[in-house]
């Protein structure tokens, strides 16, 4: 199937008893066992079933499946919010003496887990341009777990060489993670070109109104994590609290994703809710639909705004002289989603006044909603970054990032040209 049909079909067929075609919301904290010997094999993972609804649930199982179709990945796991799967993508195989390799063209809020919370719990992230390949290979030693990227920089703009960045790590037994939030998975699809773990805040394109707070793990299945026992001793030696079952070994090629949800997700619980799961599939069901109209639109915004007399620059990949338009090209088939960043002729003056001019674009720290938004990053998803962090990350002052939603373009520019007035004044 195409995309634009995983996304209506993908992980359901009506229901055997009731025949609902719309998928269920199974509201339940628990699940009945056939017997005693039934709940034994559950707990012991011997068998595949519903436990408790903080583990899993039938109406999320369907987007999980949903989201793992779109990605072309073996399987998936819903999660609270797009913070929980970045943190749990690195607990799942990482522990205190541990570290891992990314890239500094980060989200805040994810910079900020990186750089402070986890260096709290022993485990070390290690900043590198995004750009700079040679230089995340010097970093590696035998405790690296992974490289961990954004495919798409929020809000800097830049594309990472996927491909080149998977073929270096693989040459030194590491996989790759990847933040596919800002693409979504209906413009590019990390496994494709090597990747092997793939992480989504489903608040933003995936259900694309605004509406919920999810995130999501998608698993290659690809990565063989026998192949280093040492390096990834934790799904290859025998786990204790389930009777020392070794996740290689019984889940074969599932194991990552397997202890990511018996781990991490069981023992700290970020769960999704059953209805959070239900509107979050509501979204998806129009994600190609509504990513077409929003990067015509944002194409169309960027053009306009690089050719404005008040614009000092434009950061957005679709443009013909960005630097990372043949990344784009490569990976997004030319379409840069939806986000895009901008500086103002007279500096964080002038972009404030810009912000606080908007009509229609609405003032707010999401993206990735069928609305268009806007916000002053250095002040806000940014604001706990130092001046270092925030040049670390490709945020100046005057930055300002839009992200464009499915309005009529002509409504959307007439909001951001009578701003730039306003502005200008």
């Amino acid at each position: 199937m195409k995309k634009e049909t995983l996304a209506v079909h993908a992980g359901y067929e009506p229901d055997p008893t009731t025949k609902a075609v719309a998928v269920p919301i199974y509201q339940t904290t628990a699940y009945a066992f056939d017997n005693t010997q039934h709940g034994a094999d559950l707990f012991d993972l011997k068998v595949e079933g519903n436990i408790y609804s903080r583990i899993m649930n039938p109406t999320t199982n369907v987007l999980e499946q949903r989201v793992a179709a779109l990605e072309g990945g073996l399987a998936s796991l819903a999660l609270a919010s797009g913070q929980a799967a970045s943190t749990n993508a690195i607990l799942t195989i990482a522990e205190a003496g541990d570290n891992f390799i990314t890239t500094s063209t980060l989200y805040g809020g994810t910079y900020n887990l990186f750089a402070h919370t986890f260096p709290q719990i022993g485990i070390e992230a290690r900043f590198a341009a995004p750009d700079d390949i040679d230089g995340m290979a010097a970093m590696i030693d035998d405790r690296t777990k992974a490289i961990y990227c954004e495919s798409l920089g929020n809000p800097a703009g830049n594309v990472v060489d996927l491909e080149a960045l998977a073929d270096m790590a693989h040459a030194h037994g590491v996989p790759v993670i990847v933040d596919n939030t800002v693409p979504s998975p209906y413009l590019n699809n990390p496994f494709k070109w090597g990747c092997d773990i793939i992480v989504h805040s489903l608040t933003k394109y995936l259900a694309g109104h605004g509406t919920i707070i999810g995130g999501a793990i998608v698993d290659s299945g690809k990565f063989d994590w026998a192949a280093n026992k040492e390096r990834f001793k934790r799904l290859n030696e025998p786990d204790v609290s389930y009777h020392g079952v070794v996740y290689t070994e019984a889940l074969g090629e599932a194991a990552y994703i397997g202890r990511a949800r018996v781990v991490p997700l069981r023992n700290m619980g970020a769960a999704l809710s059953a209805h959070t799961s239900f509107l979050a599939l509501q979204g998806i069901e129009t994600l190609p639909l509504r990513m077409d109209r929003i990067c015509e639109n944002a194409q169309t915004v960027a053009e306009n705004l690089q050719a404005h007399d008040q614009v000092e620059w434009v950061r957005y990949a679709g443009l013909s002289d960005s630097p990372y338009k043949a990344l784009a090209d490569k990976y997004m088939d030319g379409r840069a989603s939806g986000i895009l960043s901008f500086g103002i002729k007279g500096g964080i003056a002038s972009a404030t006044k810009f912000i606080d001019a908007l009509n229609l674009i609405t003032r707010l720290v999401n993206i990735g909603d069928a609305k268009s938004l806007a916000c002053h990053p250095a002040s806000t998803t940014h604001r706990q970054l130092s001046p270092e962090e925030l040049a670390t990350t490709g945020v100046s002052d005057d930055l300002v990032r839009l992200s464009i939603g499915i309005e009529h373009i002509d409504d959307i520019m007439e909001d951001i040209n009578q701003a730039l007035a306003a502005a200008k004044k």
